[in-house]
């Protein structure tokens, strides 16, 4: 359990303007919606704006956590009993107490048992997650890449390390918890267990705090970080870059990095899945006797295409293992295909030899073919059905 004191007096469905019934979708996205409205890039120079962005941080950190959004609500249900979290044990072993009191208040197991285990205290705590978007060329999404991204986010102190201690020194563990972050009042049959106020939960007290920090240990800052797209992301996906988010508390590992991707289309080709498509303009004499191609590809290197006599326009060829290559866990490497469709290329302008010529097709093939509209008769630039 990392249910935290201030749980109790924080609303965080409040804090990310979302009700206590809203679906994980939802909270996602009104975390995501705050966090770039908030985001010390957006906002440069206004506290107001960074301490909001802190809170939104960590409502999210909790209620985007399944587990402890569970947990939270279990707390707030309930509510504190007396000032602040507490647990107790039986001196008869019993743990049914214990464990319905270390589900109500965030603790792991309870206070001192009949076997002489302890209440474990505040401990490390992971970093939440930031997110950032990215966007890429075409090309660049289906061929993979490193590029740094730049942030400005939260980030361990650089004066400090993390320590919350002025340089030189150093955090000394708390004399009145032991370092444990909690303290024990044994009365009797009952041990009750309290976050210590003497280090407010940490286990361990800055004497001489950091200037940069002021002993929190981090600090919002510019920051750079190498990512690595892998080859055949697509557009809207989100790649996630472990332990490259906001730094842990207490010795905690840091969260991650979430690097949501926007792909920018391309001017010839499209993509299906793992296929890449594109559209070919073909001569009428070509779908009629039939020919051989050439079909463009995003390498560069043309393929051939040999269409059969009588191909049709609009009809839709593949190209094997031409096409977009992934790699994934569950599949491995898998590579898409070229799916080439072939359109009639009708001529706008044409030479008196070739109107001729096409006159004398069309007759051929439709001797009943009615003769050139006549004086008065109306024309029309525009298909039928439509607009200017």
């Amino acid at each position: 359990m990392t249910a935290q004191r201030e749980w109790y007096e924080k609303d965080y469905y409040k804090v990310l303007g979302v009700p206590p019934e809203a679906t994980p979708k939802e909270i996602t996205k009104a975390y995501r919606q705050l966090a770039r409205k908030l985001h010390p890039d957006q906002n440069p120079g206004d506290a107001a704006a960074e301490e909001r962005f802190k809170e939104v941080s960590a409502a999210y950190e909790v209620l985007g956590d399944i587990t402890k959004r569970t947990e939270y609500d279990e707390v707030r249900r309930l509510g504190p009993m007396g000032d602040g979290g507490f647990s107790f044990s039986t001196g008869d072993g019993s743990g049914d107490f214990t464990d319905l009191l270390g589900q109500m208040f965030g603790r792991s197991g309870g206070g001192r048992r009949a076997g002489g285990a302890t209440m474990r205290g505040v401990g490390p705590r992971r970093g939440g997650d930031i997110t950032t978007t990215l966007t890429l060329a075409f090309e660049e999404a289906v061929t993979g890449l490193t590029t740094p991204l730049h942030l400005t986010s939260e980030a361990a102190c650089s004066s400090c390390g993390g320590s919350g201690a002025r340089a030189g020194t150093s955090a000394t563990t708390c004399s009145r918890c032991g370092g444990r972050g909690v303290v024990d009042d044994n009365q009797g049959v009952f041990s009750f267990s309290s976050p210590c106020t003497g280090c407010q939960g940490r286990g361990s007290i800055v004497e001489n705090a950091c200037a940069t920090c002021r002993g929190s240990g981090t600090e919002i800052r510019a920051r750079e970080v190498q990512a690595r797209i892998p080859a055949g992301v697509a557009d809207g996906q989100t790649i996630r870059l472990k332990g490259r988010g906001a730094p842990g508390r207490n010795g905690g590992p840091a969260g991650d990095l979430l690097v949501e991707l926007k792909v920018t289309p391309h001017s010839r080709f499209g993509r299906s899945g793992n296929d890449l498509t594109v559209r070919v303009p073909v001569s009428y004499p070509d779908l009629v006797l039939g020919a051989e191609i050439s079909v463009p590809t995003l390498t560069g290197d043309p393929v051939r295409l040999r269409l059969a006599p009588g191909t049709n326009s609009g009809s839709r060829h593949r190209v094997r293992n031409r096409g977009i290559t992934t790699t994934t866990r569950s599949s491995g490497t898998v590579t898409g295909d070229l799916i080439v469709t072939v359109e009639v290329d009708i001529p706008k302008n044409l030479s008196e030899e070739v109107r001729l010529a096409v006159e004398e097709l069309a007759h051929t093939m439709d001797p009943s073919r009615r003769p050139a509209p006549s004086e008065g008769a109306v024309s029309t630039d525009s298909p039928a059905g439509g607009t200017e």
